[in-house]
C-alpha cells in the first residue's frame, strides 16, 4: 500500500513553471553538503530546465511542496553510459525544512515505481559520504554500496555509489500500466 503525502504537501509530477524553484533548490542545499564545485550536479546544463531534461523516454521528475512552494524534488532517468536496463535516481534535494518528514521516503518510493513501470531491473544512484541521512534511506530500501562510479555521469567528485535491483521489489502497484 502506497504511503500518503502528509496533508499540506504534494508530490507531483514537475512542469515548465517549477524550474526555477527546483533549480533554486538545487543551489541551496548542494552547497550545504559541500557538493559546489566542479564534478558535482550543481552545474549541470539541465538544472535550469528540468522540465525538459526530463521529457523524454524513461525519465520522470516530480516535486515535493508545501502550500505550493516546492521543497524537494528527485527524478529518474536512464542512466548515461550506461547499460539500458538501468536508470539512474538524479537530483533528489530537500530543503531543511522538509527534512524529517518522510517526504523523501514518498520521494524515493514514487521515482522507484516510476523506474518499475519504465521496465528498469536495475537504478544506480551517487551521493556522498557526508549526506548521511540520504544514504541511510536509500540503504533501508535495499541499495547496496558499489566500489566505484557505473556509467558516464559526469559527477566525478561523488564519492559513494549505490545500486537497487529492482526485481526484488513488489511490483509498484500500476508499473504494468
Amino acid at each position: 500500500m502506497r504511503e500518503r503525502v502528509p496533508e499540506d504537501y504534494a508530490l507531483r509530477r514537475i512542469v515548465e513553471a517549477d524550474d526555477p524553484d527546483v533549480a533554486r533548490v538545487i543551489r541551496t542545499v548542494m552547497p550545504e553538503f559541500g557538493a559546489d564545485g566542479p564534478g558535482f550536479a550543481i552545474h549541470d546544463p539541465e538544472v535550469d530546465a528540468m522540465t525538459r531534461a526530463y521529457d523524454r523516454p524513461g525519465a520522470a521528475y516530480f516535486v515535493v511542496t508545501h502550500h505550493g512552494r516546492i521543497i524537494g524534488a528527485g527524478g529518474v532517468a536512464p542512466l548515461d553510459g550506461g547499460a539500458i536496463d538501468t536508470c539512474e535516481l538524479r537530483k533528489m534535494y530537500f530543503l531543511p525544512e522538509a527534512r524529517s518528514l518522510g517526504l523523501g521516503r514518498l520521494m524515493l518510493q514514487r521515482c522507484l515505481e516510476r523506474a518499475q513501470a519504465f521496465g528498469y531491473h536495475y537504478c544506480y544512484l551517487e551521493t556522498l559520504v557526508r549526506m548521511s541521512a540520504a544514504r541511510r534511506l536509500y540503504e533501508k530500501f535495499g541499495f547496496q554500496r558499489l566500489d566505484g562510479p557505473h556509467g558516464d555521469t559526469g559527477h566525478g567528485s561523488c564519492d559513494s555509489f549505490y545500486r537497487l535491483d529492482l526485481t526484488l521489489l513488489p511490483v509498484a502497484p500500476g508499473a504494468g500500466s
